[in-house]
């Protein structure tokens, strides 16, 4: 097993004041980090599943998809600044510092808020949302509260397949751009 490590998230969410979806992962895998960027790990079928649900080419390169994530309305970013975790085992992590999301809600129209998969969902609940409450106005407390969990997009989640979480995930092409 992996030994624990105390990392930050070393690079910043992707958004502008058009975006309207804000999706939200937990943290980096080794290889995002290695990247230093969002789902840089080859397996993770994030970006295939955005290009399926929006019909766009897949973008290969960081600058791709940082055009694409905005040319549809979306911002990225993780619900975790800072934790322990051994290598990229989302099951690890413990010790959690909240990324400040208010940054995203503040600058952005953020109508939904998307977690990829439960532990995203679960941590978001534990560890964001008590700290963002109290920021927060009333519509974007309500933006906050109604967050959707969407299946992982991670290679853990062998059990579904491309079209099957492409399907899934259509919720977010409904409301970007």
């Amino acid at each position: 097993m992996a030994e624990y490590k105390r990392v930050r998230h070393t690079f910043e969410p992707v958004y502008d004041d058009h975006s309207s979806v804000l999706i939200l992962g937990t943290f980096p895998s080794v290889k995002s980090r290695e990247q230093n960027f969002y789902y840089g790990h080859p397996g993770n079928r994030f970006w295939r599943v955005l290009a399926k649900v929006t019909g766009q080419p897949m973008p290969e390169t960081i600058e791709e998809k940082r055009a694409f994530l905005l040319a549809n309305g979306i911002a990225l970013w993780d619900v975790i600044a800072e934790c322990d975790i051994a290598g990229s085992s989302d099951s690890s992590i413990r010790n959690v510092v909240p990324a400040p999301l208010e940054q995203v809600l503040f600058a952005a129209r953020i109508q939904k808020i998307f977690a990829n998969g439960a532990k995203a969902w679960e941590l978001y609940h534990r560890f964001a949302l008590p700290r963002l409450l109290p920021l927060l106005g009333p519509d974007q407390r309500e933006t906050a509260e109604q967050i959707q969990k969407l299946p992982s997009t991670s290679p853990a989640n062998a059990a579904w397949s491309l079209d099957r979480l492409a399907k899934a995930w259509s919720p977010v092409k409904g409301l970007a751009a």
